[in-house]
């Protein structure tokens, strides 16, 4: 499987994405990775998938796109994604959100919904959370420093995440295929209230439950994951 690595500028930034199997014809996958994922972290996600050609992006401030002094905000985030979209020259794709990654996706759908022809949305409700003070220094050291992840996102990114997210609902209805991954256990990002508030926004909204995981369901159920994934783009 080729990989193609790319930059595609938006304003005064670069967002760097990858493309695997770049010449292939059929609906492509587009990937918006979680809070601290990059492009990378899909590389195995788009090997299973191949032949298909899937895109995967890192959001500003992660891997090896660039990081601004400012602009950590939901629609800075969207603006990644058009960028990508238009860099890449997809027409018409598949939409695969994990995590803090599904607010972005949302996000972008609600802007541009046409080229989108299905939506897969991964442990995470329909709404962009604002951040409390003092979430951002306890996360890079319980989280990205115990986990060694200060390379997928540097503390200038969390720093201004906290610092610019606001809180907003994403109910714009979801007029797309749609599927839900949800993980049973109780670290678990979605409850029962957001799934019915999917349901309200997509009432042909399907689901797709992962009972030996919380939130992180490629940690723990990958095959199950890949497999679910592949055969909702089929």
């Amino acid at each position: 499987m080729d990989i193609g690595s790319h930059r595609a500028s938006n304003g005064k930034i670069e967002i760097h994405y990858l493309v695997s199997n770049e010449q292939d014809s059929s609906v492509p996958l587009l990937i918006c990775p979680g809070l601290s994922e990059t492009a990378e972290e899909y590389v195995e996600l788009m090997t299973y998938l191949s032949p298909r050609k899937c895109v995967a992006l890192s959001f500003r401030g992660r891997g090896q796109s660039d990081t601004p002094e400012s602009g950590y905000d939901l629609e800075h985030h969207v603006s990644d994604i058009a960028a990508v979209v238009a860099d890449a020259q997809l027409n018409r794709f598949h939409l695969y959100a994990n995590s803090r990654g599904v607010a972005y996706a949302l996000g972008y759908l609600e802007k541009h919904p046409a080229a989108v022809l299905s939506v897969l949305l991964q442990e995470y409700p329909a709404e962009h959370r604002a951040l409390p003070e003092g979430w951002a220094e306890d996360y890079l050291l319980t989280y990205l420093v115990q986990f060694s992840r200060q390379r997928n996102i540097r503390p200038e990114a969390v720093r201004g995440i906290e610092r610019e997210s606001t809180q907003r609902r994403l109910s714009k209805g979801i007029n797309k295929k749609l599927l839900v991954l949800r993980g049973m256990l109780a670290d678990s990002l979605l409850d029962e209230e957001d799934c019915r508030r999917y349901e309200r926004l997509c009432p042909d909204a399907a689901f797709a439950v992962f009972g030996r995981s919380g939130h992180d369901l490629r940690q723990t159920e990958k095959e199950l994951l890949y497999r679910t994934i592949g055969d909702f783009i089929l």
